[in-house]
């Protein structure tokens, strides 16, 4: 019965194959073969470390190994087992891979695990080169940087259900005969911090549940484009330490550490990449809100705007006539204040204008209309609040006006791109145990995705930017 299915899925993955090139069989390879040079994009020093150990020609070409790569991503095959099996039935992709003859499942494993550095180096040359094409398609959208952390997700059997089961039932009955003892608490803390089978695959909070997982982080832009993968691998701690979290018996708490430790060295590492890039507006989730990260995005990252939430666990109570985000309000009803806009001038500092509720225009200026003013002026109470003063209060835009909530909702962007890397592309279908081939998949998922930005843009179909199986299909 197992060799039947096994059978019947890959009939059923050639048929999808062969449908689509049939379809539209000169189109389907011919738009990469004309419009993307592969060779173009391996450097140098790949080129001589995979040639070097033989010290003549290998059986198979360096060009090869990253066209199958790339086309199994386009066409969505999880397994390479699967799409070297295609490639034995289709003579058009085995000539477009350049394969003379099918290699086996073990030839592509070793090149993303031996190589992959050399694989990260494509990722970022494709990054400089599509950044100028971002910023023709939406100045203002490629200006956004986003960043969240994610989890691959592996099978360890740490990730069965039952695993945490055993430890919350444990849990329970220690706490019956301790009623201070909560147990989810306690649950989690009885959860190593690491899988057994792999000490890389590390305990997360992750979408809302308790997993085991490769960490990474993950940059775009606003347009949803990635920017940067990083992977939370040994060389990474090696180079930022104080990445490294120790661990809490709270898992909502231990990911916002872990999220906000990485923040810097991930900015860090990138701009180091590509000096040349500048972005006025970051934009993260709540995990990110504290002080030092405000100060350090403006000071050492010269970004304008930070677009943050405040977290409840790091804010306290609004004090004076505030509110919880920094709205000035009304000393008598606490109503918030209107927002007028950014005021400023010639050698005076950043500063936002606030005016009374019940202060309306009229002509020129504005008149007040409330039976009980807290001011003598007919214009209304008027207030000033700095961003200079206390930038993660006033981050360089006013919290809760409309201008902030439609800028917030460009985060969303982000779990989106996040989603096509892992689901689409098949970076998170792989279940590897190794991290070097997990961080090559993930790499690759994000090589295809800026593949179509610049098929997209030679073709002049640049509204399908975002998926480059639409531009083949």
């Amino acid at each position: 019965m197992r060799i039947k299915t096994v059978q019947m899925s890959l009939i059923n993955t050639y048929n999808d194959v062969s449908s689509t090139m049939e379809s539209d069989k000169p189109k389907f390879l011919a738009l990469l073969d004309k419009h993307i040079d592969f060779s173009k994009l391996i450097p140098a020093t790949f080129t001589w470390a995979f040639y070097r150990p033989t010290g003549r020609p290998r059986e198979y070409e360096l060009e090869s190994f990253l066209r199958f790569c790339v086309l199994q991503k386009v066409l969505g095959i999880e397994k390479d087992i699967a799409f070297l099996n295609v490639l034995r039935m289709s003579t058009e992709l085995r000539d477009f891979c350049g394969f003379h003859k099918v290699p086996d499942a073990s030839k592509i494993t070793l090149f993303k695990q031996n190589f992959v550095g050399y694989i990260e180096v494509i990722f970022d040359n494709l990054v400089e080169i599509t950044e100028p094409i971002c910023r023709e398609l939406d100045e203002k959208k490629a200006d956004y940087l986003i960043y969240d952390p994610t989890g691959i997700k592996v099978q360890v059997a740490e990730n069965n259900p039952k695993f945490l089961n055993s430890k919350l039932t444990n849990a329970k009955k220690l706490s019956k005969s301790n009623p201070e003892l909560k147990p989810h608490e306690l649950a989690y803390s009885m959860m190593p911090t690491a899988a057994a089978a792999n000490p890389f695959v590390e305990r997360q909070y992750t979408n809302g549940h308790i997993c085991y997982a490769f960490k990474s982080g993950i940059l775009t832009n606003g347009l949803g484009i990635v920017r940067d993968i990083n992977f939370f691998d040994d060389d990474f701690k090696r180079r930022h330490p104080d990445v490294v979290s120790k661990k809490t018996n709270n898992p909502e708490l231990d990911k916002v550490i872990g999220d906000s430790t990485s923040l810097k060295p991930v900015l860090s590492d990138f701009f180091e990449k590509h000096p040349s890039f500048s972005y006025k507006t970051f934009i993260g989730d709540g995990s990110f809100d504290s002080y030092d990260n405000f100060k350090m995005l403006r000071d050492e990252f010269n970004f304008e705007r930070v677009v943050i939430p405040l977290n409840p666990r790091n804010s306290s109570s609004a004090h004076g006539d505030f509110d919880d985000n920094g709205t000035p309000v009304c000393p008598i009803d606490k109503t918030p204040f209107t927002y007028l806009g950014n005021s400023g001038g010639i050698n005076r500092s950043q500063r936002f204008k606030w005016v009374c509720h019940k202060s309306k225009p009229s002509g020129c200026t504005r008149v007040l209309c409330c039976d009980n003013p807290c001011t003598d002026s007919s214009y209304g109470r008027c207030v000033y609040t700095y961003p200079a003063k206390d930038f993660r209060l006033y981050p360089g835009i006013p919290r809760g006006t409309e201008h902030w909530d439609n800028l917030y909702r460009h985060r969303v962007i982000i779990e989106r791109s996040i989603y096509l890397l892992k689901d689409p592309l098949g970076a998170a279908s792989r279940n590897s145990f190794s991290m070097r081939t997990a961080k090559a998949d993930l790499l690759l998922a994000g090589i295809t995705q800026l593949v179509g930005v610049v098929l997209a843009n030679a073709i002049n179909k640049q509204h399908l930017y975002r998926s480059v199986r639409k531009l083949i299909a």
